[in-house]
């Protein structure tokens, strides 16, 4: 039996979601998932029983609770992956938090005015400046990356790591809104959305029932 349970909101909206469970798929942690449908009396009722915060996701393991999407993929980093989400050069690894910071906190433009919606497609959509910028940050920031340690896999930094995992929703979310962005972005776009957990996730995502009001207007769901 896995010891771990991670708790999740609706695959199709929950970005913050996904990014600890892609991280516990590509590094095979055993776990349950344990879903709980944004913005539904399920939620309200359920959720106090796991999360500290009220808000997902939310890590159990034992009588241990790690709340907030980072947070969780640096104690599942140290105690089950043995360090190896992170990337093994010191100056690549102090990149690497950096950039996953600066996605945990930053870039909220894009976050609001292209929420995740993985069974969505829209043509069109024509970002504001701010959203504008957020984007060109991203991928300069790819960029940047990739060039200095890339090497010749797909990945930021060589190998898959959390890094990655923080900007696969924003993969997602540029396929959804089929956002202009540069070939070089758009190959690692690519590449996230071949992994093969995402893929899972995806259609999981386009398989579920709720239809979450906010999310479906195109303002940030959580």
């Amino acid at each position: 039996m896995p010891e771990l349970t991670l708790v999740i909101g609706n695959k199709n909206y929950s970005s913050w979601s996904l990014r600890p469970w892609l991280v516990l798929r590509h590094f095979g942690v055993p776990f349950e998932e344990v879903r709980l449908p944004l913005d539904t009396r399920e939620f309200e009722l359920n959720i106090g029983r796991y999360s500290p915060s009220g808000r997902v996701p939310v890590l159990l393991d034992g009588g241990l609770r790690v709340w907030e999407s980072l947070a969780i993929c640096e104690y599942v980093a140290e105690r089950y992956v043995m360090g190896e989400a992170w990337p093994g050069d010191r100056e690549a690894r102090a990149v690497a938090r950096a950039v996953s910071c600066e996605m945990h906190a930053g870039f909220a433009a894009l976050r609001s005015e292209l929420p995740m919606n993985c069974r969505d497609r829209r043509t069109g959509v024509v970002p504001t400046p701010a959203a504008r910028a957020d984007i060109d940050r991203i991928t300069a920031l790819w960029h940047d990356c990739r060039s200095r340690w890339g090497g010749a896999g797909p990945w930021l930094f060589g190998e898959f790591s959390i890094a990655d995992a923080m900007y696969a929703p924003v993969a997602l979310r540029f396929a959804t809104y089929g956002v202009d962005i540069p070939a070089a972005a758009e190959a690692y776009v690519g590449a996230l959305l071949a992994h093969p957990a995402l893929q899972e996730w995806v259609v999981e995502a386009r398989a579920e029932p709720e239809l979450l009001e906010s999310g479906e207007r195109g303002i940030a769901a959580p």
